[in-house]
């Protein structure tokens, strides 16, 4: 990376290196172009979740067998994603962001034309190694062009990502089951898109992130000692496991959820998968810019309790009020993540990219290790057991009270 100036185009715009180099301008057009590749991204990741009744019906699938695709896939993913974060915080490799998703793409691939679920399988794992790739490395964009408004780059990053996920089931419910499994071979092309506005944020982040990076470093405060980053990290591991084990049963079961219990057709199903998801994208970004003004731990209070006696009354509901609380649910407690990823940015300040693929790999683990585990649950006790027994996960959100504070300069 050099700090010189030279011309480049980001959303039709020209504008020079030395142009960007204030750490105080929130740069739009870069923020919003990775929030858009997180879109595009993720859009793709829900498609499979989103297949999961096909996949069922063709191949003849348990909940368990479901449970291992969904586990496989996150698995991968997280797995891979903070070491890839630890190599590049210390060797940049720009251009593994593009790289990444031309994995996405194979594996997109792989999935419209796997025959048996061995293949189903493989092609989960393929998709998995790309998301790796792509979460620490677009997170850290995200950062360079924050200003110093981590929070607010953050919750704008991840909107874009929730968005995505909302949009994925509709896609689906248009394109794969009217046409069956071959019809995920369309978000091929999405991949495509993926890989060119990749390419563009890897050509400003060669000209600009050096000088970026050490004008942020500024706005680092001291961070937690030994101790205090060991018990923060005990404490993100419950609240991550609380959050993701509880948005696990939605995004992977709660179309059969609706199926059992009010008799609702696939595509009906869908439709309340994507307001659910909808209302995550909608409540995800107000946690960034919350944090940034009254603290990430008030943020993570009130995601975590504030939507606990909402998620009690969830299996008691009829349909009406169980969109309703369902909406709610995800208004709430969307608002968590971005304010966890930042506490920890800021608990072990310059290793962006370390503690972006433990947040999103834990994000990924847990998700998978969850579906598979509710999967089983659900052979054993219906899954209309299993939203019983999560609606009690937001309690863990207690956990809150010991986590240490966190000392930031302002920028």
């Amino acid at each position: 990376m050099t700090d010189e100036a030279v011309p480049i185009v980001v959303s039709g715009a020209p504008k020079t290196a030395q142009a960007d180099q204030n750490p105080q301008d929130f740069l739009f057009p870069i923020v919003g172009g990775a929030a858009f590749a997180h879109l595009l991204n993720d859009m793709i990741q829900a498609m499979l979740p989103s297949i999961y009744p096909l996949l069922k019906e063709n191949f003849a699938l348990s909940f368990g067998q479901i449970g291992i695709i969904a586990l496989i896939y996150q698995i991968t993913a997280s797995l891979l994603q903070p070491w890839i974060g630890l190599y590049t915080d210390k060797h940049p490799k720009p251009y593994l962001l593009p790289a990444g998703m031309a994995m996405t793409f194979i594996g997109i691939g792989l999935l419209a034309t796997a025959g048996s679920y061995q293949m189903l399988l493989i092609a989960a794992a393929v998709v998995g190694i790309g998301s790796a790739t792509f979460h620490p490395e677009a997170s850290r964009i995200a950062r360079l062009g924050s200003g110093g408004r981590f929070g607010t780059a953050q919750s704008t990053f991840q909107v874009g990502g929730n968005t995505g996920s909302a949009i994925g089931p509709l896609l689906a419910a248009a394109v794969i089951v009217p046409f069956g499994q071959k019809g995920a071979a369309w978000f091929m092309l999405v991949a495509a898109l993926a890989i060119f506005v990749l390419y563009r944020l890897t050509i400003w982040v060669m000209h600009n992130g050096q000088a970026k990076a050490k004008g942020l470093a500024k706005n680092h405060g001291g961070g937690l000692d030994r101790a205090g980053v060991i018990r923060a990290v005990a404490v993100i591991c419950i609240l991550m496991f609380a959050k993701f084990v509880y948005i696990a049963s939605f995004t992977n079961y709660f179309t059969f959820y609706l199926i059992q219990r009010f008799s609702l057709s696939v595509q009906q199903s869908q439709i309340f998968l994507f307001i659910f998801l909808a209302a995550v994208a909608a409540g995800t970004f107000a946690g960034g810019p919350v944090g940034d003004r009254i603290g990430r731990k008030a943020v993570i209070w009130i995601s975590f309790l504030g939507v606990a006696p909402f998620a009690l009354a969830l299996p008691y509901a009829d349909l009406f009020w169980t969109a309703v609380l369902a909406i709610t649910i995800g208004l709430v407690m969307s608002s968590a993540f971005a304010a966890l990823v930042v506490y920890a940015q800021e608990a072990v300040p310059g290793r962006v990219g370390l503690v972006s693929g433990l947040m999103f790999g834990l994000m990924f683990g847990i998700g998978g290790i969850g579906a598979a585990g509710l999967g089983e649950l659900a052979d054993i006790h219906g899954i209309v057991w299993v939203y019983g027994m999560t609606s009690f996960l937001p309690l863990l959100g207690l956990a809150t009270a010991l986590l240490p504070g966190t000392s930031k300069k302002k920028p």
